[in-house]
């Protein structure tokens, strides 16, 4: 086994540009105002129109007319796009991009037309105009725990097997002597991110030489020129995406969604370039959401703490329209070390929107689960919760068997002990008026992920470099540590690199999602760089007029299947406040220590982690969607209804780290770190909870209405 030790931060070596906490070089465009949004333009061309889409108000039917008569008399109007007059698309690897070409309504919020007029408010105007009729048809939108509709898939998300067992877990439960056998329950969430989906389209030319152009809210350019160049029958090469600057995802914008699709064919069918950017109202139905879970957690241990069995069985709700399976039982499969083990899904398919990714799928619902098991299992052992994990550290990763390449998780649980001053007396012990006050703790994991990228470094006649590749910055300062990755390959400082980013008229590279952003884009522009300093150390004489230029192709490289299992690992500690007379909980305090490999820059790593952890707390608390049974789709729709964290709810909030040297991951040695903060937030607050009252709840969020009856 590969071990590494870890160690307190330590300052960067002053030659190199990694490490330090460098200020974001777009921040002072971004303050300004000078930093375009997709739905922003900077060049809006005066013939620019605006669309506004038609969603479904039934719950489940099909499409029997559409009167377009009022809205086209409406002035402005342009055009009402419906499923007889849309341009007709070619085959989408994602059917729920295709949009306004049949008459099936497979949930409410389907869209069933686009108006398209000269201002926003006439395309407004001109949608509330439209009147659709419906055939209805019977729908179920609830998720049950024995819904005899349940299946189990071949495989969850992210091609994880369904089912994965070891040993012989009903007998290994049956027979030991401390049992914990309960259930979680996590409702539907939301992404919301604060920039809309938004996308200006422009055609140019006609017939075989047309030309599509589109500025997009998106986590990648690649991804949507390829399925644009599909949907519209056009090599990719006469598709441009352009995505610069993105105002937040969460993973709603990993994919292709139908509004750049939309905007796409309004382009087309008006001869017009084309603005649409979706309401808030709407995107709980079309830009995909976390699906509900509801997680069985069977624990079985000795006396003494050590794990003889974990069982983890998920069932959750899928679409009609596309099968998405939230892996909520895989990291069960690596976290702690037992003889006996099974993890398994079922899903359903019901009448609602299609789910999708929403920050750390899989391992945020999931570890909620597990992590709130392993904490009711240290109470019926009188175990501290530290230590019963500390207990079952593995030696290797129990479900592959592989060597970690680097795994702190002890280290961060006692270093986080020691800065938060962890105790764990006996619950509902600590009382101040009203209030109860209690402590928790959760561990986190995220994978180590990584997919092939291209890159480009150019040595400009100024002394500059020029550094170019399709990332997406979606927030998390990936410009500026590619331009930390960049200047420490090349041996100069970073006010010397210019880092260009998010068009697909540079070097292919993969999404920002998974964590994984850094890893890949980084890779490629670290290789390009050492190439390029490589020939400098050659070169003789003046520059040529075009610069010297080396470019990075990482596809060999990153496509290994390493020898090893590579995960990111935290611990997460939470103390929170329960108001005795209403129910409200407060957290007062958060701390997150991770090990995360090399971090390049901790002023943006540490507002990733802190971020993350918001969230965190809003799942804990507050966030939390319904699925109408009456009416289908999601009854909370806006940001009044579907609470995320304000100012107020968020206290005094920390993250630290444990440096890894980990050689098995990447040049950088680093591990993503935009994930990992949500993780064992939640069940750190939903632990602490329990210490402060004595009551265990085992449905999120917490909101007063479910604590104040158990309390009483």
């Amino acid at each position: 086994m590969h071990s590494t030790r870890p160690r307190v931060p330590a300052a960067p070596a002053p030659a190199s540009a990694l490490g330090t906490a460098t200020e974001r070089v777009e921040g002072r465009d971004k303050v300004t105002g000078a930093a375009r949004y997709a739905g922003e333009h900077a060049r809006t061309p005066p013939d620019c129109a605006y669309a506004w889409p038609v969603p479904a108000t039934v719950a489940r039917g099909r499409v029997t007319d559409i009167d377009t008569s009022a809205a086209l008399a409406l002035p402005g109007t342009l055009a009402v796009l419906t499923p007889g007059t849309a341009p007709r698309l070619g085959e989408a690897d994602d059917p729920t991009l295709a949009v306004l070409q049949d008459d099936a309504v497979p949930h409410r919020g389907w869209y069933v037309a686009l108006a398209v007029a000269e201002t926003l408010p006439d395309a407004r105007a001109a949608a509330r105009a439209v009147r659709v009729t419906y055939a209805t048809e019977p729908h179920d939108v609830t998720l049950t725990e024995r819904h005899p509709d349940a299946y189990r898939p071949d495989l969850a998300n992210g091609g994880q097997p369904a089912l994965r067992e070891r040993g012989d877990l009903d007998a290994a439960f049956a027979a030991a002597p401390v049992r914990v056998d309960v259930t979680y329950r996590i409702p539907p969430l939301h992404n919301h991110p604060m920039e809309p989906h938004a996308a200006f389209a422009r055609w140019d030319g006609e017939g075989d030489g047309a030309h599509l152009t589109v500025y997009d809210s998106s986590q990648g350019a690649d991804p949507v020129r390829k399925t644009l160049a599909a949907l519209f029958r056009l090599p990719e090469d006469r598709v441009t995406v352009v995505s610069e600057h993105v105002g937040g995802g969460f993973g709603s914008k990993g994919t292709p969604r139908p509004h750049v699709v939309l905007a796409a064919m309004a382009a087309r069918h008006t001869g017009r370039p084309v603005k649409l950017a979706l309401p808030r109202g709407h995107l709980a139905a079309v830009v995909g959401h976390r699906a509900p879970t509801i997680q069985r957690v069977r624990l079985a241990a000795e006396r003494d703490g050590t794990l003889l069995g974990v069982g983890h069985e998920v069932t959750t709700h899928t679409s009609r329209v596309k099968e998405f399976v939230e892996q909520a039982g895989v990291p069960a499969r690596m976290m702690y070390a037992s003889p006996h083990g099974l993890t398994d899904h079922h899903v359903v398919p019901l009448d609602v929107p299609t789910p999708s990714w929403m920050r750390a799928p899989g391992e945020a619902p999931g570890m909620y689960a597990l992590e709130s098991a392993m904490d009711e299992l240290a109470e019926a052992l009188g175990i501290d919760p530290v230590e019963l994990r500390v207990r079952n550290e593995p030696a290797t990763e129990p479900d592959s068997g592989l060597p970690f390449s680097s795994r702190n998780l002890v280290a961060c649980l006692r270093e986080g002990a020691r800065r938060f001053g962890w105790a764990d007396p006996r619950p509902a012990a600590r009382r101040e008026g009203r209030w109860l006050t209690g402590t928790g703790v959760a561990a986190a994991t995220y994978p180590v992920l990584v997919s092939p990228s291209t890159a480009t470094a150019t040595a400009l006649h100024d002394g500059g470099y020029d550094i170019r590749v399709n990332a997406t910055d979606i927030g998390t300062g990936a410009r500026t540590v590619l331009a930390q990755i960049a200047a420490d390959a090349l041996g100069v400082t970073v006010g010397s690199v210019r880092i260009g980013i998010g068009s697909t008229r540079l070097p292919r590279a993969p999404l920002a999602g998974g964590s994984s952003g850094t890893a890949s884009w980084g890779w490629a522009v670290h290789q390009a760089c050492t190439q390029l300093a490589e020939k400098l150390a050659r070169h003789t004489g003046p520059l040529p007029a075009e610069g010297v230029t080396a470019s990075a192709d990482t596809t060999e490289e990153a496509g290994r299947t390493p020898p090893f299992a590579r995960h990111a690992f935290g611990a997460h500690f939470a103390e929170v406040q329960v108001d005795t007379g209403t129910g409200e909980v407060r957290v007062r305090r958060l701390l997150g220590v991770y090990a995360a490999g090399r971090i390049l820059n901790p002023r943006t790593a540490r507002s990733q982690f802190i971020g993350g952890m918001v969230m965190g707390l809003g799942m804990a608390l507050t966030e939390h969607s319904t699925a109408d049974p009456a009416f289908g789709g999601f009854a909370e729709r806006d940001l009044a209804s579907y609470h995320v964290p304000s100012n107020a709810d968020v206290p005094e909030v920390d993250a630290h780290w444990v440096d890894e040297d980990d050689p098995h991951l990447n040049p950088m040695g680093s591990k993503g770190i935009g994930e990992i903060g949500i993780v064992g937030t939640p069940a750190a607050i939903g632990n602490a909870v329990h210490h402060a009252t004595g009551v265990r709840f085992r449905e999120l969020p917490l909101t007063p209405d479910r604590v104040l009856p158990a309390l009483r």
